[in-house]
């Protein structure tokens, strides 16, 4: 059947008819299409039109869909069973990989979505030090657990709702929202709240909202001061983690957070989530600990046989280059097509991510993102999905380059967005 068709069938089983709301097109006009397949750097939707992908399932593809070597490690897995309830040699061998190429963890715990490592590395925080409140950043996403959907990106942020119905009030106040990038800010929340933050969370680079690098000095401004004030430092590195570098932003920036979440990429498409950090925080976790936790497909065989063939495939560090490099092709035809055509915009790109910013204004907190021509951006949008380009569609999320999108294929893709930028 075609997307139209399958979206109407949707609409009456699925809330908006999709399972998650980003997927449906509502900040970009339109409606959403259906994919059938998917290989290398290109989707094949449900209308037989193939796509050249920048959305990389939302980051994981970082070898592009499909990949021979992730298929045939899964496959194997496969042939011994879906799924156990106990150990296995898998998990193992995950939890080796993670604790070589991220120095900061320690040990480590499987879970089986971004979501949940960051809503129990929040509890593991607060069983930790005793205390209650929890510092986040306006625009950054760390799922959708209650403590952490206030003022979030992502998706809450595209459809204008930054904060959920459902939230109660009470846990809303044990969470202090401040401005990225402002100091001023950190320095007085702490003030007005001694001894009760018991954790700080951020993506060190916030990618839910665009993409925004963090200032000279600012990370290392904030281990200083949670290291200060005894309070738990936690990077959320879902995204970043394994896709910029080996061992993240913080090896990158050359911080060390208490705590780090991970999903994405160590699933090699499959769904799976993991947090680790120090040991002595790590081992207040059930059963050595008082702080529980716990997952029926934790460590599922599958999921960690395709992530360590996804991580195993970037052991050397020449992936990163080759990424980077495509990554600068990238953003140099993005940005000088609209600095041609003279359309006032931000394109921050690091390694294999960048995003597009419709403003005059330099992006380096939410209030700033929000400044871009969301209306704009969805013209733009529009304009590259007709011509056989997937870009992510919200004016507030970070793009994605793979391994596969090599040679020709970026070629084109850059002569197709250079060319939609002209028409705007």
């Amino acid at each position: 059947m075609i997307s139209s068709d399958l979206f109407e069938r949707a609409k009456k089983l699925i809330p908006g008819g999709v399972n998650s709301p980003v997927r449906a097109f509502r900040s970009v006009g339109g409606a959403p299409f259906f994919v059938k397949a998917a290989h290398g750097a290109t989707l094949t939707t449900a209308d037989d039109r193939e796509l050249i992908d920048f959305v990389c399932t939302w980051g994981p593809a970082i070898h592009g869909h499909n990949h021979p070597v992730i298929r045939d490690a899964i496959a194997a897995a496969l042939n011994n069973g879906t799924s156990f309830g106990t150990p296995n040699p898998y998990e193992v061998e995950m939890a080796e990989l993670i604790t070589t190429y991220v120095p900061s963890i320690e040990k480590v715990r499987m879970c089986n979505s971004g979501t949940e490592a960051t809503m129990s590395a929040i509890r593991l925080a607060r069983g930790f030090t005793g205390r209650d409140k929890i510092i986040k950043f306006a625009g950054c996403y760390h799922g959708h657990s209650d403590s952490l959907l206030i003022k979030a990106g992502s998706g809450a942020l595209t459809h204008g709702h930054p904060d959920s119905a459902g939230v109660p009030a009470s846990f809303a106040q044990e969470t202090i929202v401040l401005p990225f990038n402002d100091r001023d800010a950190l320095t007085a929340a702490f003030s007005a709240n001694p001894d009760a933050i018991a954790g700080v969370i951020l993506e060190p680079y916030p990618a839910n909202v665009g993409l925004i690098r963090p200032d000279e000095g600012y990370l290392r401004f904030l281990r200083e001061l949670t290291a200060q004030h005894g309070t738990v430092l936690i990077f959320d590195e879902v995204m970043t983690g394994f896709r910029l570098a080996k061992g993240g932003v913080q090896e990158i920036e050359a911080i060390t957070p208490d705590l780090t979440t991970l999903g994405k990429i160590i699933g090699g498409g499959l769904p799976v989530g993991a947090f680790g950090g120090r040991a002595d925080i790590m081992d207040r976790l059930a059963p050595e600990g008082p702080v529980y936790q716990a997952g029926t497909l934790s460590g599922n065989p599958l999921a960690m046989a395709a992530g360590i063939a996804a991580l195993k495939l970037l052991a050397d560090d020449e992936a990163y280059a080759r990424l980077a490099r495509l990554g600068a092709q990238v953003q140099s035809a993005v940005a000088g097509a609209l600095a041609a055509k003279g359309i006032a915009a931000q394109v921050p790109q690091t390694g294999s991510m960048w995003c597009t910013y419709f403003t005059d204004q330099p992006v380096r907190d939410l209030t700033t993102a929000q400044t871009t021509d969301a209306e704009l951006f969805a013209r733009y949008f529009r304009g590259c999905l007709d011509q056989g380009v997937y870009l992510p569609p919200s004016a507030y999320e970070a793009c994605f380059i793979s391994t596969a999108h090599e040679g020709a294929v970026i070629d084109k893709a850059c002569e197709i967005m250079t060319d939609v930028i002209k028409t705007l």
